[in-house]
């Protein structure tokens, strides 16, 4: 049994259904792509692993226990971290105490004073962020609030980090940097699940690919044999 496993999974909205019997299992240590068109249900099926909407059916199981019904604060206690598309940081606080606010309130160890300071500077550090510790995140430019999601989303020391389309509004040297440090978080024995709309990115960083088109997962598998696949053209680009 891999530590996430999500069976059956369904998610309806009234009549809309967005996600139909979802079955994913992720190893430890894994770097998994999740692609599809807009719409496809991407971001809804991340909402029902990290706990922010309730599936309609299955479950979602992390290292065997079934976290189905847990609110997302108990879910990131248990390693699960995730990053936003659109980045959330506390406007009025400057990169290093936005850093310490998950290191005080959900890292597994008690961070508190001296101690957490000196963690998020480090975490900054990893980052390549020490520089703009005391910056607000208005006088950021668009790759350090995304480094700035990741920073804290790594102060809870994740098992499992769900990177959200970290490299939206990028382009060009700014995605190749955000994608080392992935990959340099990879290395360190994170699973990480990537939602990106980046394909070069995706297929450099992935060691599976996972397809969902029309909430339904249509090709799965090592990348360059998911993208040779004929059901997964037609899905982005139309008959």
């Amino acid at each position: 049994m891999g530590m996430l496993v999500v069976e059956d999974l369904t998610k309806r909205f009234d009549g809309f259904i967005a996600l139909e019997n979802i079955n994913i299992s992720i190893g430890g240590g894994e770097r998994i792509g999740l692609i599809g068109p807009n719409g496809s249900g991407k971001s809804t099926l991340v909402n029902c692993i990290s706990g922010i909407l309730p599936p309609s059916g299955g479950n979602v199981r992390f290292d065997g226990d079934d976290i189905t019904h847990l609110p997302p604060h108990q879910r990131t206690r248990l390693g699960i971290a995730r990053t936003f598309q659109i980045p959330k940081p506390f406007a009025s606080m400057s990169a290093l105490q936005n850093v310490c606010i998950p290191l005080e309130y959900a890292a597994p160890e008690n961070y508190h004073g001296a101690t957490m300071i000196e963690r998020a500077r480090e975490i900054l550090t990893e980052l390549d962020l020490a520089s703009k510790a005391e910056v607000h995140p208005e006088n950021l430019t668009q790759i350090d609030l995304r480094k700035l999601e990741l920073a804290r989303a790594i102060a809870i020391k994740p098992r499992l980090l769900i990177a959200d389309e970290v490299m939206a509004g990028l382009a060009g040297a700014e995605i190749d940097e955000v994608l080392a440090l992935l990959q340099r978080l990879g290395q360190t024995g994170i699973t990480i699940i990537m939602i990106e709309h980046i394909m070069h990115a995706v297929m450099e960083f992935s060691q599976r690919l996972i397809v969902l088109n029309a909430g339904r997962i249509i090709a799965e598998g090592a990348p360059d044999d998911v993208v040779r696949d004929p059901t997964v053209e037609p899905a982005y680009l139309g008959e």
